[in-house]
């Protein structure tokens, strides 16, 4: 065998390995720098990965067909197989049948992330993706080859979807679904209320099968849809930052009752606020709140309300003044 075709049947073998560790979920930006290294590092290469690529797309549109081989009785492969592509097309192809196969046999992996009181918490996603969770929030993830799905449990996130549109990005929370390709927004899910606000690009919140909304709604930025527990929808034009405010320690309100402010404050610190007074609970606010400490934060409520803080044996406890 020759120099060059030693040269070659090596950047063959290596572009399979290389697309196989390509396709792992726990790619990391280690893996990237290396692929680039090697790309560079012999005239070869970057051919031997294109055809690569080639051979994966067409071993992929044919999955269905080769697992029925894997699965029915050993034979050898006829020649004129297309996904093989020669000899140099069949050590790629078995070499992903090993790594890529075994999990198109299994059902999808989750990942859980799941903050406490308290804790805020930025995730970066293998496709590229940053999920920023608020306090108290849970959620869970799966990144297919068709879809990247996400099931938001409970709490709120502010999602950086990378685009891809092979692969949508979904998020499915208090029995609807977002539906995007590549977008930045909010979705809040507390007590059974939906609330999802589009800074970046557009988004689609569909109904799922539990729920009694009838029909899709298209979201542009700047745009809100609010959704309560008995399903009653509406959507209205914001300032997205003020959705996304929580992340850089700041609460924005308009027109929120008391008892609402207060459950989000008591998710902030670990200090509790308790109403005191049923009645103060439908007080309304308008205003930005700054999450320093629950003590400054109850001082600077009462200047704006008819409200006093005194000590409890949770943290505060507001009384009329």
């Amino acid at each position: 065998m020759s120099t060059m075709a030693a040269h070659d049947e090596r950047a063959t073998a290596e572009a399979g390995a290389w697309l196989a560790r390509l396709q792992r979920q726990d790619v990391s930006s280690d893996d990237g720098e290396a692929f680039e290294a090697w790309l560079a590092e012999a005239p070869g290469n970057a051919p031997a990965y294109r055809q690569a690529l080639a051979i994966w797309h067409e071993y992929e549109s044919r999955a269905a067909e080769v697992l029925a081989e894997l699965a029915g009785p050993r034979r050898r492969p006829a020649p004129s197989r297309r996904w093989l592509m020669g000899a140099g097309g069949f050590a790629i192809a078995a070499g992903l049948a090993v790594a890529v196969l075994p999990p198109m046999l299994t059902k999808p992996s989750w990942d859980t992330y799941q903050t406490g009181k308290a804790q805020h918490q930025r995730v970066a996603l293998a496709d590229g993706s940053t999920v920023d969770l608020n306090a108290e929030t849970r959620l869970r993830v799966s990144l297919g080859r068709g879809e990247r799905q996400v099931v938001l449990e409970d709490g709120e996130a502010i999602f950086h979807v990378a685009p891809d549109q092979d692969r949508p990005f979904t998020v499915a929370a208090a029995e609807h679904v977002v539906r995007v390709v590549g977008t930045q927004f909010d979705v809040r899910n507390r007590d059974g209320e939906l609330a999802v606000t589009v800074a970046e690009g557009k988004v689609q919140v569909r109904p799922g099968a539990g729920s009694v909304s009838a029909a899709p709604v298209m979201l542009v930025r700047g745009q809100k849809l609010a959704i309560d527990p008995a399903g009653v929808t509406k959507v209205s034009s914001v300032d997205p930052q003020e959705a996304f405010s929580w992340r850089s320690g700041r609460l924005v309100y308009r027109d929120q009752p008391l008892s609402a402010v207060v459950a989000d404050l008591n998710r902030q610190f670990p200090q509790q606020i308790e109403i005191g007074d049923p009645a103060l609970a439908d007080i309304r606010i308008t205003g930005v709140i700054v999450l320093d400490d629950p003590g400054a934060v109850t001082q600077r409520l009462s200047l704006m309300l008819p409200i006093r803080s005194v000590p409890s044996e949770r943290g505060l406890q507001l009384l009329p003044k």
